[in-house]
């Protein structure tokens, strides 16, 4: 029972649904160069669509570590040494996947995509809102899963 002195915390807000809409919405271009690198008949422009997911996973990466940064700088999360790196990493994983290219680059997107989510959920789980570690875990599913199924149509369709 309460009193006058003890109140319910209040549950966290739920997203609103047109960030959830818009956050959908940046996993659309993965599928849309799953299915070019599928079907598109030209090797060249199989090969662009290829780069463009790559190129597209890597800034999503980026993106999720961004969030973390400005989490920081809001003083939602603390700034030490070991989260300022980890909030970083995606970024520099993003880049180098992009070097990389072709195959060992998806498949770097997905491991980062999946590493950051493990780090995300196992470590700062309670720390950040339940909607938004909801939000993060099926947007890094629908991720890993069309980066990886990218990467194995390449390499039905004889893209490095």
């Amino acid at each position: 029972m309460l009193t006058d002195k003890t109140t319910a915390a209040a549950p966290p807000p739920p997203l609103p649904p047109a960030l959830e809409w818009a956050s959908y919405a940046c996993i659309a271009p993965l599928l849309a160069g799953l299915a070019c690198v599928g079907l598109l008949p030209d090797f060249a422009a199989r090969e662009l669509a290829q780069r463009g997911s790559l190129g597209w996973g890597g800034v999503l990466l980026g993106m999720s570590g961004a969030v973390h940064l400005g989490l920081m700088c809001a003083g939602r999360l603390p700034a030490r040494g070991t989260a300022v790196t980890a909030a970083l990493a995606p970024s520099l994983c993003g880049a180098a996947a992009i070097v990389v290219g072709g195959q060992r680059g998806l498949a770097l997107l997905t491991v980062g995509f999946g590493l950051f989510w493990l780090y995300e959920h196992r470590l700062l789980g309670t720390q950040l809102p339940p909607a938004y570690v909801d939000l993060r875990r099926h947007l890094s599913v629908a991720t890993c899963v069309l980066l990886a199924v990218t990467m194995f149509i390449s390499d039905a369709n004889g893209l490095a």
